[in-house]
């Protein structure tokens, strides 16, 4: 006997009437503007965090090349000339040397040279810290007010809602659980902005301290190298 012939079933695809699309296109400038605040803020968190991975790598990168290269040198200039240009150990170099050969002067001279070299050190190793901690404050505002930018946003879109259906005097599910549920959508938004955020500068900030460690030890060996001639 012939098999059965089975009707195919058709599966309805139902769209959603609710969600960032209805959201955008029925929302005010208020709604509009909040999500255009926390996609900045997304944008500007995700940069910063990659750049200054990067950042941090190449000083990585730059304390392994000190290590095998800087040392090895005949002298002092030649030691600072093997380091790549612009690299935050070969500053250091730089500073300390122009310390060192040019210690005169009516004020310089009432210190001694090893003062003179350690603050000039010092304050190289200052300038690269400060350097580190470029973009980390705006890491550190948008984990802590990401998350209130969204709840703005979700009660801004919770007012409007109550007031519509107020208005239209039904408040039967789908009036209430479409508007509702495009408002909470930027709470949701607000913490998907907010968590990484938090994540990349606690991340970055271990990262900084392991980078300033092998400045400070760059510079203190600098430093017994100018005064002593050797490591």
């Amino acid at each position: 006997a012939p098999a059965p012939v089975v009707p195919e079933v058709k599966k309805e695809t139902i769209d959603n009437p609710y969600g960032l699309e209805a959201l955008w296109s029925q929302g005010d400038f208020v709604a509009r503007g909040t999500l255009i605040i926390m996609i900045i803020m997304s944008m500007g968190s995700w940069y910063i965090i990659f750049t200054k991975l990067f950042e941090q790598r190449k000083l990585l990168k730059s304390a392994d090349a000190a290590g095998a290269e800087f040392w090895s040198a005949g002298s002092i200039r030649k030691g600072a000339d093997s380091l790549e240009e612009g690299s935050a150990f070969r500053f250091m170099a730089e500073q300390g040397l122009k310390a060192a050969h040019h210690h005169e002067g009516t004020l310089v001279e009432n210190i001694d040279l090893n003062t003179w070299i350690g603050m000039s050190v010092q304050r190289a190793v200052d300038n690269i810290a400060s350097r580190l901690q470029d973009g980390l404050a705006f890491l550190a505002t948008v984990g802590s007010t990401a998350p209130f930018v969204g709840l703005f946003g979700t009660v801004w879109g919770i007012y409007h809602a109550l007031t519509a259906i107020g208005i239209s005097g039904q408040a039967s599910i789908d009036k209430v659980a479409g508007p509702v549920g495009e408002a909470l959508i930027m709470t949701a938004f607000g913490l998907a902005v907010a968590v990484p955020a938090v994540m990349g500068y606690n991340w970055l900030i271990r990262r900084n301290k392991a980078v300033l460690e092998k400045v400070r030890a760059f510079s203190g060996d600098l430093h017994n190298v100018l005064l002593a001639g050797k490591k």
